[in-house]
């Protein structure tokens, strides 16, 4: 397999772009201010344009400057990737990248310098050093994909965690097959005789959230059914109570839930309003809690294999960096199976039973 590497961005490359010297663009990475290398407003905005389009950081480490790699695998996600709500997801897939970045020999190193600002990070902001690395794995529900179409077209070697649709189906990922496993628990729902169907998302356009959207759909409506589709904002409180406002309305048998923590919350919410979990409605979630969460019921959901799935991104990213060191050649772009867990709160339905 050819080894595509990135072309590295030089000072020289730079001042050609700018149109000005090399030594000026010397000057305006070092910061240079005294009177005697004072460089006019206009030109070193050029310059720092010119920087900011190309990606370009100064390698601290001589072997990058002679061209040979660093050693490093860059983690950037996309949202912060610790706080309480984030960490069932990225935990266990943080421990199958360490993992895997051991056997191979390389170390992690993972960029915070780039502001979250509105719940996301840019990946190209000028505070990003992303070059630091010899290729990174990029997290997040969801991603640029401007941002991604301008990574591929640069050559940087990295690989996208979960399936993504952008740069016309040039971004090499490793995701996970959620639609498969959505479309075996609406199967379970409609062969145990359910007819009303209800379904609560997140409010995200992410590939993750419109592959279970899709999925479900796709299998209630080859029954001869439809389902009832309704976004929730929040994880907890009142657009949970409203929520359920809305679920009480439409009387469905069965309810699937994109968000574990909210199928667990709308389940306490049902019982404490009278309604029996799963003899008069079951739940369905298509996701699950990776830590305990002090809910001591077994809900039917999927299962996402994420420890799995960091480490197979490492040995996609490192294919493309190195190519296949004698072993078999991996596929650009896969996905993961999920395992159907058949849990407890599923049951047939019963005539009028919310």
């Amino acid at each position: 397999m050819a080894i595509n590497r990135p072309e590295r961005v030089t000072q020289r490359m730079i001042a050609e772009l700018a149109g000005v010297s090399q030594a000026t663009v010397s000057l305006v990475l070092n910061g240079k201010t005294d009177s005697t290398t004072r460089i006019p407003a206009e030109t070193r905005q050029r310059v720092l344009e010119v920087i900011r389009e190309t990606t370009y950081v100064a390698d601290p480490a001589a072997r990058s400057l002679a061209g040979v790699g660093n050693n490093l695998i860059g983690i950037f996600t996309y949202e912060h990737a610790f706080p309480h709500e984030s960490s069932d997801f990225y935990t266990p897939l943080l421990t199958g990248i360490e993992g895997a970045a051991e056997q191979i020999g390389v170390d992690l190193l993972m960029f915070t310098s780039a502001p979250v600002v509105d719940g996301r990070r840019r990946l190209f902001h000028e505070n990003n050093r992303l070059r630091l690395a010899d290729g990174c794995l990029l997290l997040g529900r969801e991603m640029d994909a401007d941002e991604l179409t301008r990574l591929v077209d640069s050559r940087y070697p990295f690989v996208a965690i979960g399936r993504r649709d952008a740069a016309d189906g040039r971004i090499p990922y490793v995701g996970v097959d959620y639609g498969g496993a959505t479309a075996q628990l609406a199967r379970l729902a409609i062969d145990l005789g359910h007819r009303d169907f209800y379904y609560l998302h997140l409010p995200f356009a992410a590939e993750s959230t419109r592959d279970r959207k899709d999925s479900l759909s796709a299998e209630v409506e080859s029954a001869g059914l439809s389902v009832t589709m309704a976004v929730t904002e929040s994880a907890e409180g009142a657009d949970l109570d409203l929520a359920w406002a809305a679920i009480r309305k439409a009387q469905p048998t069965v309810l699937f839930v994109e968000d574990a923590g909210q199928a667990e919350a709308l389940r306490d919410i049902a019982v404490a309003d009278g309604v029996a979990v799963p003899e008069q409605l079951s739940i369905i979630a298509l996701g699950e809690r990776t830590r305990p969460s002090g809910h001591a019921v077994d809900f039917t959901r999927l299962s996402a294999p994420r420890q799995e799935l960091g480490s197979r991104a490492v040995a996609l990213l490192d294919q493309i960096m190195n190519g296949t060191r004698d072993s078999t050649e991996l596929a650009h772009q896969q996905l993961v199976s999920c395992t159907v867990i058949a849990g407890a709160t599923v049951a047939a339905p019963r005539v009028g039973s919310m």
